[in-house]
Formats: structure tokens, sequence, C-alpha cells
């Protein structure tokens, strides 16, 4: 049996030790690089999208996690023109979608036609729909039937769809900014709940200050109006990806975001108001979808770790689309933000 000696295990300790210290600074040298390049992507974007400081924050944490958003606010927000200028400010190829309620599935994903050669031979081909591109704006989704909302789910998960019993993968990366009028009803269909939960945030687009407005109705109905302008590219995109998941994540925040998504579920809340009005609550993706976004937070802000108050920043936007409320809590006037704000109180 060999024995290791005090000189050698010392060694080995302070090789350890060397590693971990080059890791971290490299970790470091690449936030404070990517700090700079998001801090002027974000100055870009707010050259086109007037008052909307936090939307386009959480839009861009979205991108940053790797995950999808839904958009939801009245006509006229600029949802459109955040989502196009995203797509070239990241430098990603973007495609639209205008839900309807007689569009369908292949519409999306794409179909196979018939073919046939000059030599009389026939073969199918798989001509490929506008899912296959690095940003799809859905816009206005909830105005297709459930069948056709219910083919963006295997893109949005696994980033590739199945055709004729072969898959296809889509592009790297690949996101879905989906739009939705939270005031017109009719002629509209509900997000399916699985669907739902395939959304990393709901980011709620309101009306802009006066100041903003001013400045927006100035430049937009001017001769000329400014355009965006990359400054990221796809790839940085990927490899800032990347660099979200090794930002360290301390033990105060990994227990803020457990006892804020359980506390949320009304089978074992702690939480008399949950047990009573939540019909149901939010899943185990609503956890890693916190972790995820509460990282990307700290990235965008120049921190090289998240904080329990980045956990209760992002609670509303990852949590809301991902619980429902009871009939007692409808009758009540009680709404989901109600229910969020008493889950921040656990954390706090």
């Amino acid at each position: 049996m060999s024995v290791t000696s005090p000189i050698q295990s010392t060694a080995t300790f302070s090789s350890t030790a060397d590693q971990t210290q080059d890791l971290t600074s490299k970790v470091v040298e690449e936030v404070e690089r990517l700090n700079t390049r998001l801090a002027e992507a974000r100055v870009v974007i707010g050259r086109i999208i007037f008052g909307q400081t936090k939307v386009i924050d959480d839009s861009i944490i979205t991108l940053l996690a790797g995950g999808h958003a839904l958009l939801i606010g009245v006509p006229g927000l600029a949802k459109t023109r955040l989502v196009q200028t995203l797509g070239t400010v990241f430098g990603m190829d973007a495609k639209r979608v205008q839900f309807t309620p007689d569009l369908m599935p292949a519409d999306i994903l794409g179909s196979e036609v018939l073919e046939e050669a000059d030599s009389g031979a026939r073969s199918f081909r798989f001509i490929t729909g506008p899912v296959f591109c690095q940003l799809l704006m859905a816009d206005e989704i909830n105005r297709a039937s459930p069948r056709t909302q219910s083919a963006l789910l295997q893109a949005m998960q696994e980033h590739r769809v199945s055709i004729a019993g072969q898959y296809h993968d889509l592009p790297s990366p690949f996101h879905v900014l989906a739009t939705q009028n939270p005031l017109e009803q009719e002629g509209t269909y509900p997000l399916p709940e699985a669907q739902l939960d395939r959304f990393l945030m709901q980011i709620d687009v309101g009306y802009p200050d006066i100041e903003a407005e001013r400045r927006m109705m100035l430049a937009t109905t001017g001769a000329a109006e400014e355009k965006p302008s990359a400054v990221l590219s796809a790839a940085e995109l990927i490899a800032a990806q990347q660099l979200v998941r090794r930002i360290p994540v301390g033990e105060s925040v990994v227990t803020a975001i457990l006892t804020l998504v359980r506390a949320g579920r009304p089978e074992d809340s702690p939480l008399e108001m949950v047990r009573r009005h939540v019909a149901w609550g939010p899943g185990p993706r609503a956890a890693q979808a916190l972790m995820l976004a509460v990282r990307a937070k700290a990235l965008i802000d120049g921190r090289l770790a998240p904080s329990v108050d980045d956990v209760v920043a992002l609670a509303r936007p990852i949590l809301q689309h991902r619980m429902a409320l009871g009939f007692a809590a409808r009758a009540e006037g009680i709404a989901v933000a109600d229910v969020i704000a008493g889950l921040v109180a656990t954390v706090n």
C-alpha cells in the first residue's frame, strides 16, 4: 500500500488551489469583458425602445439564460420592435410568425413535398418552416389553436422537431419570444399549462412614462429614424450562456430559491394563503429557471455572484405564469401577484 507523504499532500493541495484561483481569475475576466459588451447592447436597445428598461433587462436575462419569454402588453408598446431589435443587436437570424386561428403546425415547422427527378424517381424533400431560425417571434401566440401552439412545445424544450418520424435539429442558439394581448380575448385560445411552463419568464410590458413617450413620439415621427446595430454575434451569445452556468451561486441563494418555489405549492406550503387560494403551483422547472436567471442578472449588473435580492426581483416574472388560482381567490379579488408577494416575504 502506497503512502502519500505530507510534502506530497501539501504540493497537491497547493496545485489544486492554484488551479482554482486561475479558474476564478479567468471567470472574473470573462464576466468583466462581457459586462462591458452587454452595457453597450443595452444602450443600443435603449435608443430604439424608450422607457422600458426593466423589460429590456428581463429580455436580455432570458437570452443569457438560454430561455424563452412571453411578452404581455396592450398593442402599441413596441413588443414586436423589441424582438426585432434584440435579433439585430445579438446577431441572430430572426423570423416572425403572425399567429392566426387558421395557422397550421406545418406553417411553423415545415412540411415534406413529393418531388420527381428527371429519371422519374420520386422522393420526399423536407422544406423547413420559420421555426428554423435563432430567434422566433410568435406574434399574438394565443390567437392560434392549441394544436398549432403545441407544435412549438418540442422545439422550445428540445431545440429540434420531428417530421414524418425524422428529427431535425434547430439552429443554435434558439429562442422563442412570444407576444400576447391581455385585453382582447375574442377569437383567442388560452395557452396550455405545459407550454406556459416552457417560457422562462412572463414579461409584462406597461406604458412608458411621459418623458419616454415624448422621446418616442419625436424620434419615430421625424424624417430619419435610428436603426439598431449588431453588438454581439450569435456565437458570442452562446459563449455568454455557457459563462452564466459557470457563475457560482451561494447556499443562501439556493435555499431562497427552494423556499420560494416550494412555498408556492398548495400541497405542502406553510402559507395559509397558498393552501387556500392556489389551485396548482410552480414545478421544478421554476427553480431551474430562477437559478439561471439570477446568475444572468448578476452578470448584466457586473457582479460575480447572485444575491437573495436577485431572487426577490425575478420572483414575479418567473412564477406568475406557473401558478393558477382557484375560484375562491378570484371571487375575493386576489391576484397571482398578491400570492407571489406573500411568497417573497418568506425569503426576505
